[in-house]
């Protein structure tokens, strides 16, 4: 497959002119980003690399951190996580406060931001520090180690964050919040603010792809039957209520972010992640959303 050549046509194709979500403004920081950023990074199971545009900028990557604290608790907690958040779609946005009314503050799965703050939550019971436990994570699946925080989105965030801090307090008044809720969420907001590249992205998904093995060293790092299962749910919850849509229209697994980023996995065959900031209705990527569906249908090969 000649990857570089699809992606060239990808970055050919695609065009503002047929754009017109807009960038997240909510986080006074994100409203700041350039919306004409645009690139994409694939990473195949041969250990070659190829992209086009601002493929190597560092942005916030916010939700897509989701995935890599998912697989931290479920090593932590096994099959127990499924007690305090099930693993359905939402069908509602990302921040709803309603579904946990009518599910007693069980979130309906690991990647709503209240499933998330439960997951942030059992991450600061258990680790003396989540912080830089996360931080040795995605180092280790991308063999970098200039991985880091932005702090300034990390204080926009806590700034601005009080639909955050209503789902914590709330799950907590219903006892689904074991820890004080101040920690949790200066995790949960130093989490989100991740910064790293498409080619980050791509190299640390690339062990999604791979059944839990580290492509460039070839350590067994995650276990199979877990990557399974967060494989499962990208698929199922990766994109909140557009999930369905992704499935359709791109047939992988994948996880978006508020910043703009969109990873999603082929299974043994590649990771890609996009960057475009200018968001849909629904929270994700308007061009990383078409880009993505350009890949599928030009290499003819999807999940499906």
């Amino acid at each position: 497959m000649d990857y570089q050549k699809i992606l060239d046509n990808i970055y050919e194709e695609m065009s503002y002119r047929d754009v017109s979500g807009k960038v997240a403004s909510y986080i006074p920081e994100l409203a700041k980003v350039d919306p004409k950023k645009f690139g994409m990074h694939l990473y195949c199971g041969k250990k070659q690399h190829y992209s086009f545009g601002d493929s190597e900028e560092n942005f916030s990557v916010q939700s897509i951190t989701k995935v890599f604290t998912l697989a931290m608790t479920m090593n932590i907690m096994g099959e127990d996580l499924w007690r305090r958040v099930n693993v359905e779609p939402s069908g509602n946005p990302f921040n709803s406060l309603t579904q946990l009314e009518q599910e007693n503050g069980i979130p309906r799965n690991p990647f709503i931001n209240a499933g998330a703050l439960v997951i942030s939550d059992i991450l600061v019971d258990h680790l003396d520090n989540p912080k830089e436990d996360l931080l040795a994570f995605v180092r280790k699946i991308t063999g970098d180690d200039d991985i880091h925080y932005d702090e300034t989105i990390a204080i926009s965030e806590k700034s601005n964050g009080y639909r955050n801090i209503a789902l914590a307090n709330y799950m907590k008044a219903l006892g689904n919040i074991k820890c004080d809720v101040d920690p949790i969420l200066d995790f949960y907001f130093h989490q989100c603010s991740l910064a790293m590249s498409c080619r980050d992205l791509a190299k640390a998904f690339m062990v999604f792809a791979n059944k839990g093995t580290i492509l460039e060293t070839g350590e067994s790092f995650i276990e199979p039957k877990i990557v399974k299962r967060i494989n499962a749910l990208m698929q199922t919850c990766g994109f909140y209520d557009e999930a369905g849509e992704f499935s359709f229209e791109v047939g992988l697994p994948g996880k978006s972010g508020v910043g703009g980023g969109i990873v999603a996995i082929h299974p043994d065959n590649y990771s890609v992640a996009v960057w475009s900031p200018i968001l849909n209705p629904k929270g994700n990527s308007e061009l990383g959303m078409k880009a993505l569906e350009r890949l599928t249908t030009l290499t003819g090969v999807s999940v499906f």
